[in-house]
């Protein structure tokens, strides 16, 4: 169990290293090193059942990390509970590499001990750790659901819409205008579900389901390589069982399953 408390004042306990988003293994194929004395440069991140923990940046020996598992690796691969440690410990990483010099005057920040913070002395800036709300849909109609798929994505893999909510607009506001830009479908009644902190780089997932008023798709071809309506029978390849979005399609499944009992 990860706890989101900064072990202040700690000097030892696990490690997780990492270089440039990669993780290397530890104890029994875990992420974990340790426990045992910090290095001086550790970053405290809180405890893992109730011995504090910390990021290590391997960054003097690049090649040695070519091997080590990026973040969706180790997260398609370890237990649940692992998730919330891991998912920290990459947007933070991400938050300090990016964040030591001051976005406003330039000079070198220091990081603030109690809390996740760099401060630069020159100017009175202080910066944290960036979160980006996102919404991520499942747009259905009936027993059918819409999926996209991404330029990016590997061949064949279909997933739920998603995109970044845009200044001084509300979640809901953002589902209706993100699956209307991506494959022009109105969609009607909306229904929140849960959210997840997904740490590529620093974005926070706010599932949807939304009610699609029709079936006819016009994609973007920018964002969207290729969309269409799934029935339960006829699933392509779906995200990986750790995402929000495969949890959006699977709850999805179960409700049409049990209204067919």
């Amino acid at each position: 169990m990860f706890q989101r408390v900064l072990p202040k004042g700690a000097a030892s306990g696990w490690t997780l290293h990492l270089h440039r988003g990669r993780i290397a293994p530890g104890v029994d194929g875990a992420p974990l090193q340790g426990p045992g004395p910090w290095p001086s440069e550790a970053l405290p991140l809180g405890y893992w059942h109730d011995v504090p923990v910390a990021l290590v940046f391997d960054d003097e020996d690049p090649s040695a990390a070519e091997d080590w598992p990026d973040g969706r690796a180790w997260l398609a691969n370890m237990p649940q509970a692992y998730f919330p440690l891991l998912s920290t410990a990459l947007q933070v990483a991400s938050w300090w590499q990016n964040h030591r010099f001051c976005g406003r005057c330039g000079s070198r920040t220091r990081h603030v001990s109690w809390e996740f913070a760099m401060h630069c002395d020159a100017c009175g800036h202080r910066n944290y750790p960036r979160i980006s709300p996102c919404i991520i849909t499942l747009v259905t109609h009936g027993d059918a659901m819409l999926l996209g798929r991404s330029p990016r994505f590997p061949v064949g893999r279909y997933s739920t819409l998603a995109g970044f909510i845009e200044p001084g607009e509300s979640a809901e506001e953002a589902v209706r205008r993100e699956v209307f830009e991506e494959v022009g479908v109105s969609v009607g009644r909306t229904r929140y579900f849960l959210s997840q902190a997904w740490p590529f780089p620093h974005s926070l997932m706010l599932g949807y389901f939304a009610e699609a008023a029709s079936r006819d798709i016009r994609i973007d071809d920018r964002e969207i390589a290729d969309a269409a309506w799934f029935l339960p029978d006829e699933m392509p390849e779906l995200p990986p069982r750790f995402s929000i979005s495969r949890q959006l399609i699977d709850t999805h499944l179960k409700s049409v399953s049990s209204r067919g009992q």
